[in-house]
């Protein structure tokens, strides 16, 4: 958006757009590259991605980040350095705010939605439906739960899956994202999800245990916990008095699945959803935390399974 209105003219974004990446270069480098005049357009665009990774640490990083802090009390005039972090810079429990924060003028900050989760999935089947590809709902989750939630992976992985359907397909599916991500994983990560819900103990830890060969622990946790939140939201609203083809609607998943899932919520308490919900958490904590990623992991599917 930026650039379609600094550049009319695409041919002009060649020349005055220059995109960087905050992993690969110092906030001192950036302040030296947003000071240099533009040639042949009368504005230059600096942007900037994954700014969230600029931690300041010792003196040589201290002074990098004040020498950028200078830059944004007098910007140049010929420059638009555009800052962009795809997470959250405000502090919470555990951290302080970013210090980006303090060193960009507040009237100059835009805070944009975070969008995770279903959300997140509702954003690329949409964004990707102004390309002309039709995503379902269960391959959009699986992209996400498979490639992150960095919105500009998404899409591309939502390209290379079309093409998996030959050169003029536009349809995205299970078996598209399949041939992209590996038929095993998707696979597994299915089959996983029905491990827990029979509460087969046995299959699941299996399953697991070949998803944990190449797959990162902390996306099967996110599997885990939504599969606990799908719960908790149904059991709620069966608590409500909804009747299980409202459920459907508000879960926004098939009737057959719905039902299913109401099924399963019928089965248990609040407390018992609270507790595994909060394990779910906690595993979070300590995975973010040093702890041992199989052991933790492994631990949460044996108590899902337990009940």
């Amino acid at each position: 958006m930026v650039t379609r209105g600094l550049f009319p003219d695409p041919a002009l974004a060649t020349l005055g757009r220059e995109v960087l990446d905050a992993r690969e270069v110092t906030p001192e480098a950036v302040a030296r590259t947003a000071d240099t005049m533009p040639l042949g357009v009368r504005m230059r665009l600096v942007a900037v991605r994954h700014c969230q990774a600029w931690v300041v640490k010792g003196a040589e990083a201290t002074r990098s980040a004040e020498v950028l802090r200078e830059y944004c009390a007098r910007p140049s005039p010929t420059t638009c350095l555009l800052l962009v972090a795809d997470g959250s810079l405000a502090g919470d429990r555990d951290r302080k705010d970013h210090w980006l924060l303090e060193a960009v003028p507040a009237a100059a900050i835009v805070f944009a939605p975070l969008r995770k989760g279903r959300p997140l999935q509702d954003w690329l089947r949409q964004r990707a439906g102004e390309e002309g590809y039709t995503v379902s709902q269960d391959a959009a989750r699986l992209l996400v739960d498979f490639m992150g939630e960095d919105p500009l992976t998404l899409l591309s992985e939502v390209r290379k899956a079309a093409l998996a359907g030959g050169p003029d397909n536009l349809a995205v599916g299970v078996k598209e994202v399949g041939a992209v991500v590996g038929e095993h994983r998707v696979h597994d990560v299915f089959e996983l999800t029905r491990a827990v819900e029979r509460r087969d103990a046995p299959t699941a830890l299996a399953t697991l245990d070949r998803l944990l060969a190449g797959e990162e622990p902390m996306r099967i946790l996110s599997l885990m916990a939504r599969q606990v939140r799908q719960l908790w939201s149904a059991r709620e609203y069966l608590d409500q008095g909804q009747a299980a083809s409202q459920i459907a609607r508000l879960l926004r998943v098939p009737p057959p699945v719905a039902d299913a899932i109401v099924a399963r919520a019928r089965g248990v308490t609040r407390a018992q959803l609270s507790r595994q919900l909060t394990r779910c958490w906690e595993v979070e904590r300590r995975l973010k935390s040093s702890g041992e990623p199989r052991a933790e992991v492994t631990a949460l599917v044996a108590e899902l399974c337990a009940g």
